[in-house]
């Protein structure tokens, strides 16, 4: 099914928003000056090791120290090591491995200790953005995605992805990747690989070697802190990771960024180019192409299912969790084991989406309601696998358990996209209550006795809002006409919509508010 990029490009950032059959699936949102992107190669320097962690915390220049675990080191971390401070003191100056010594690799039950130590300057690749309070996670693990092909230095294997899950182009691509590769370079086939042709291919590879080779260029001259390798554009990261899916439309509204996107996709497909649209409508982009709306109905705490059923999903700082709800809709020709069924597929569908859409990484328990049917529960579980199929993080679905839970651990790269969809009610604090009409009356009553009986105002103004100007009209004698009688004074209303409900202001015989703290 096609797909459809909308690119909102503005002043500070942008947004961008990925539509599958004109329905929203993915919203990105992409700072001008965004630093810390996920693939992004570092020169970092390590301030300090954390034995008892089994990790270091790296300085890349984020606010906070990165955090690099003795895992993320992987196996060639030496030769990482070696090759670095080699070409930092400029004895390499390319990035041919042929004649390279690879160092011995690194043990999993080694310690960090024994590798890195303090103040030593190494390359590191952002494996997690800043999230909340955390700086990046990173990762010496070191690796180039391109369109077809992940390079992976220092390994001379080819690996293909298991999406391709046909036995003859599996081989074919082995065979091609191992026919292009140059020593010790190892390659993964992407998804998008299959069905390609040895030319685009072997381009692709090509690609990939120069960006290795601007590795050495930029290493002589670099300081720590400094970006070595900068990943493209989110926009171009998008495309280049749905290569494998057809686009109907590519949408900006921006001149700049439509050359440069035009500019990319020529290098990629030709096909790409026809697609790509700029947008010059008055209208906003999102409005206009219905992304705002569904943006506004996606992000609540309560989200509608199109079968009838509702999510409601909160966060805390362990896990999400999700409650599914029947609602209204009920097929009364079916028994009540069906409808539960047909509610908790039509709530995994959009369970998947949501997912996928507010990037909700770690933990996810979602509370389907009852199944007794072992093959309804079966059932549940496929549909729910087949519509998280197309997320391209990599998750765990487990099955139901006899509760009705369902737990997923979905991974996290970036910080989750949260977007307000209410405010807290400027008068009730969120409590949900305010104070009685009496309440302020009397309140009201007690700025009169001061305005009219120590300031001697005789002339005064109440300005308030509909309801309680409505009170105060209200009935014979009315709230107004016992002032009369007590003040010998009339005191003028006026209604505002404007203020709350507990706001109200005095005004003189001049038009001018009175200050009632200075009063």
């Amino acid at each position: 099914m096609p797909y459809d990029l909308i690119i909102d490009s503005g002043p500070e950032s942008d947004r961008i928003a990925l539509l599958k059959d004109k329905k929203l699936v993915e919203l990105h949102q992409e700072k001008q000056d965004s630093k810390f992107s996920v693939g992004e190669i570092y020169l970092g320097k390590v301030k300090k090791i954390m034995p008892g962690l089994n990790a270091a915390f790296v300085d890349v220049g984020y606010d906070k120290d990165a955090f690099l675990h003795y895992h993320d080191l992987g196996p060639y971390i030496r030769s990482w090591i070696k090759i670095a401070k080699a070409s930092l003191a400029g004895g390499v100056k390319s990035g041919d491995l042929t004649n390279f010594k690879l160092e011995p690799e690194t043990l999993k039950t080694g310690k960090i200790g024994d590798v890195l130590k303090k103040n030593q300057q190494i390359l590191v690749q952002i494996a997690k953005e800043p999230i909340s309070s955390k700086g990046p996670r990173l990762t010496t693990e070191i690796s180039i995605a391109g369109r077809y092909f992940i390079l992976v230095p220092f390994n001379d294997t080819v690996n293909v992805s298991k999406k391709i899950s046909t036995v003859e182009e599996r081989k074919r691509l082995k065979t091609l990747a191992s026919s292009l590769k140059t020593p010790k370079m190892g390659l993964i086939c992407r998804t998008a690989a299959e069905q390609k042709g040895g030319q685009e291919l072997h381009k692709d590879i090509l690609e990939l070697q120069n960006r290795w080779e601007t590795i050495f260029q930029t290493l002589p001259k670099a300081k720590t802190r400094d970006v070595i390798l900068g990943e493209p554009k989110r926009s171009f990261s998008i495309i280049r990771d749905l290569l494998s899916h057809d686009f109907s439309n590519i949408t900006v509204n921006n001149k700049d960024l439509f050359e440069d996107l035009r500019t990319r996709l020529g290098e990629i497909n030709n096909n790409l180019v026809k697609r790509l649209k700029l947008y010059k409508g008055r209208e906003d982009i999102f409005s206009q192409f219905g992304v705002e709306k569904q943006i506004k109905a996606s992000f609540g705490k309560t989200v509608s299912c199109p079968g009838g059923a509702y999510l409601i999903i909160e966060h805390t700082e362990a896990l999400h969790s999700i409650d599914v709800n029947s609602g209204s809709k009920q097929n009364r020709g079916k028994s009540q084991e069906e409808n539960a069924l047909a509610t908790n597929v039509d709530a995994a569908e959009e369970i998947a989406r949501q997912l996928r859409l507010r990037d909700m990484g770690g933990i996810v328990v979602i509370d389907f309601i009852d199944l007794r049917t072992p093959a309804y529960k079966r059932q549940l579980t496929d549909t729910l696998k087949k519509a998280m199929s197309e997320d391209n993080a990599k998750h765990t679905i487990l099955p139901m358990s006899k509760f009705g839970l369902v737990e997923i651990t979905r991974q996290r790269v970036r910080p989750e996209m949260n977007i307000t969809t209410s405010e807290v009610c400027p008068t009730c604090n969120g409590t949900g209550t305010v104070a009685s009409s009496s309440l302020i009356v009397d309140e009201i009553e007690n700025h009169l006795d001061y305005l009219i009986l120590t300031a001697k105002h005789k002339n005064i103004t109440l300005i308030s809002n509909p309801y309680i100007i409505a009170y105060l009209k209200d009935g014979i004698p009315s709230m107004r006409q016992r002032w009369f009688l007590r003040y010998k004074v009339w005191v003028k209303l006026r209604q505002d919509t404007n203020c709350s409900m507990l706001e109200y202001h005095f005004m003189d015989r001049n038009t001018e508010l009175i200050d009632l703290e200075k009063s």
